[in-house]
């Protein structure tokens, strides 16, 4: 049960909510107020880290094919 805890599969599913509720943050933040820049430079930066790391886990879970 532990492991299904700590699993390649679960982390990216983590990831994947975590990236879809910053992605909404981000669209609310800049349609009802306006949002300091550099906060939303950053929670991009965050968003952009997410995609990265669930990039690499899918690659990790589903290698490619060799030539």
């Amino acid at each position: 049960m532990d492991n299904d805890l700590h699993s390649l599969p679960r982390r990216l599913i983590e990831l994947r909510i975590e990236h879809a509720d910053l992605d909404s943050l981000i669209d609310r933040a800049a349609e009802e107020r306006p949002l300091d820049e550099l906060a939303l430079r950053r929670l991009k930066k965050r968003r952009l880290m997410l995609r990265d790391m669930i990039a690499r886990l899918e690659a990790e879970l589903d290698p490619p094919e060799p030539a």
